[in-house]
């Protein structure tokens, strides 16, 4: 029994969109994935639920009723606004926006890029560098690489590894002015940066018996380790950051002396957000990459 007021089932309606679209009763069954017969009966039964005819059919001709050429196109919209809803919910769990500090953005993950890309080809990323620590709220960012003691507040944190600290320098440097004992980085320029683990520790650790001597200040470890790249004295270096430098022989360590890091590597994300997959996915290429590196 029909009645005005009864809502036809949602697949009702979608059979019959596809029907009114084709043109033909098998094309929408071909498409949908039910037979010929399925979609007869599923727009007999919406024809009955409505009380109004949508098909005129006269043999094997099939066409459609006024009534019936006003609901189709009605449908077609609501259908394409909702598979384009649902194709937006399918991208955003392919979207990550991950910060990290620009040293280690240019300095270790940039080169491993297209080794990500080709693990995870389907995850559009999306890297912002920053010094500062971010809000995830209101900048957008899904999660963080950061360089810190253990990360405390309302984060979800995996530690991806430590590292140690020693001076490195181009090859030619440490040639020209006779690096040989740690003593001689008295007559060398000593870069500066805002690691804990400062030149007053290393020289100590070293069993030097005088303070270091000062040298020029940058404030990002990328612009450091450049600047000791380039032929421009020694810096400090964050054995994570350096390890590439050093395998392609842009940087020596002309000294066996280390220093623990006091800060890890910590992969971090609020913890009253859920994980997609494809932050599952970034979480456990960052473990293998720092397990490799080990």
């Amino acid at each position: 029994m029909s009645s005005a007021h009864a809502k036809p089932p949602l697949r009702s309606l979608q059979v019959f969109e596809a029907a009114a679209r084709l043109g033909n009763f098998t094309a929408a069954g071909e498409e949908l994935g039910i037979t010929q017969s399925g979609v007869s009966r599923q727009v007999s039964d919406l024809e009955a639920t409505l009380g109004v005819a949508l098909f005129l059919r006269k043999g094997a001709r099939l066409s459609v009723t006024p009534a019936g050429d006003r609901l189709a196109r009605q449908l077609a919209k609501t259908f394409a606004q909702t598979w384009s809803a649902v194709a937006d919910v399918k991208r955003s769990d392919q979207v990550v926006t991950l910060s990290m500090l620009p040293s280690v953005a240019t300095r270790w993950f940039a080169p491993r890029l297209a080794d990500f890309q080709a693990a995870n080809p389907d995850i559009d990323l999306r890297i912002t560098a920053s010094r500062h620590l971010v809000d995830f709220t209101s900048e957008g960012i899904d999660a963080a690489i950061r360089y810190s003691p253990a990360p405390t507040g309302d984060l979800e944190a995996f530690k991806l590894g430590t590292e140690t600290i020693t001076p490195v320098c181009s090859a030619g440097y440490a040639q020209q002015h006779r690096l040989n004992t740690p003593d001689d980085l008295y007559r060398a320029t000593l870069l500066c940066g805002d690691l804990p683990e400062d030149w007053v520790s290393w020289f100590e650790a070293a069993g030097c018996m005088q303070p270091p001597p000062s040298g020029p200040r940058l404030g990002d470890d990328g612009a450091i380790l450049q600047a000791a790249v380039d032929g421009q004295g020694v810096a400090l270096g964050r054995s994570r950051l350096v390890a590439d430098d050093v395998a392609l022989g842009r940087l020596i360590a002309p000294f066996p002396v280390s220093l623990d890091a006091s800060h890890a590597y910590w992969f971090v994300r609020p913890k009253d957000t859920s994980a997609t997959r494809a932050i599952h996915a970034m979480r456990e290429w960052l473990a293998h990459q720092f397990d490799e590196q080990n």
